[in-house]
């Protein structure tokens, strides 16, 4: 069960962009369809799908996305609404079901549909304020991740120049978000900003596509050990990322994953493929999907641990995360 936006549904109907994303979407569309056929070549039940939070201030920089201006006043709100419309018409579309808890997941695989579950990378829309959480939710939103190429009200990113921990506004979000049952997912964040989400949380959280920093390979998007191991220890879950950061083909990312259950356990593994958003990817469609699941059993991966990478995990996650 990845975490990708079907096609680029962010950039669909965009208005104040960069011109270099206003060059992204007029080359390479937004090709909805075409992912959703893709999903159902490879055999997907579902799949989370990102709406992007920040998508008018950023750019493409020297050292990859960055934020260059401030949003207008409601500019992030707006885009929000744009962008969750046009994500719910693609979750109400021919063959497509809307996912709002784990069993609907389940319901939709069952009556041979697929399902998708909508999320926002980046929580800019909310302002700061926590009372939007409600509104988001009751919108479909299951996953909001909390910062994504600028620094916000909630916290810091992991590529800024570390920043604190999380301000006053972002607590009284974590507990929304906790009471409302909204999955919270660090990616991106700095590791001050995430410790501190964790210090507070009363339910797991996640980092849907990352990987561990490590004295043969190190990133700037990876993360340390210990916060792995923190996420893990609420009983969440990291999302293997198949960018072509040190590795550079299927059965490099084949290692990846059986690497990270190695370092966290089966229970704490899942796919976060954030395919759209990649560098260099090496799963770069759902039609390899079936690929990638051989190249794991090549690798000795049994069933039962297969079922939980492969979408089990997340939807435990997700349903202790809704739990009273």
């Amino acid at each position: 069960m990845p975490t990708r936006t079907p096609g680029r549904t962010f950039l669909r109907d965009a208005e104040g962009l960069s011109f270099l994303l206003r060059l992204y979407r007029f080359i390479g569309g937004t090709y909805e369809e075409d992912s959703l056929a893709d999903m159902a070549a490879g055999g997907m039940a579902a799949a989370v799908v990102n709406g992007v939070g920040d998508i008018q201030v950023i750019t493409l920089g020297d050292g990859g996305l960055t934020s260059y201006r401030g949003f207008e006043p409601d500019e992030a709100w707006e885009s929000y609404r744009r962008q969750i419309t046009n994500l719910q018409a693609l979750a109400g579309s021919n063959g497509v079901s809307p996912c709002l808890t784990p069993d609907d997941v389940l319901a939709a695989h069952a009556q041979g549909r697929l399902g998708i579950i909508l999320a926002m990378e980046g929580a800019d829309a909310l302002n700061g304020d926590a009372r939007r959480v409600a509104q988001m939710y009751a919108d479909g939103v299951r996953m909001l991740t909390l910062v994504h190429y600028r620094d916000n009200e909630i916290g810091h990113i992991m590529t800024g120049d570390g920043g604190g921990g999380l301000p006053d506004a972002g607590r009284e979000i974590v507990a929304a978000m906790n009471e409302w049952g909204m999955m919270i997912d660090l990616a991106h964040a700095a590791e001050a900003t995430a410790f501190d989400v964790i210090g507070i949380s009363q339910k797991p959280v996640i980092l849907s596509h990352t990987h561990i920093n490590a004295p043969a390979l190190s990133h700037p998007r990876f993360i340390s050990p210990e916060l792995a191991q923190a996420v893990a220890d609420t009983g969440g879950y990291i999302g293997a990322w198949p960018a072509g950061i040190g590795i550079d083909s299927l059965d490099g990312f084949a290692d990846r994953v059986l690497w990270l259950i190695e370092q966290l356990g089966e229970d704490h593994v899942a796919l976060g493929s954030d395919m759209d958003a990649n560098y260099r990817p090496v799963l770069e469609t759902y039609r390899k999907m079936p690929l990638l699941v051989g190249a794991l059993m090549r690798r000795g991966v049994g069933d039962a641990t297969l079922r939980k990478v492969l979408g089990g995990n997340v939807l435990r996650v997700w349903g202790a995360v809704q739990a009273p």
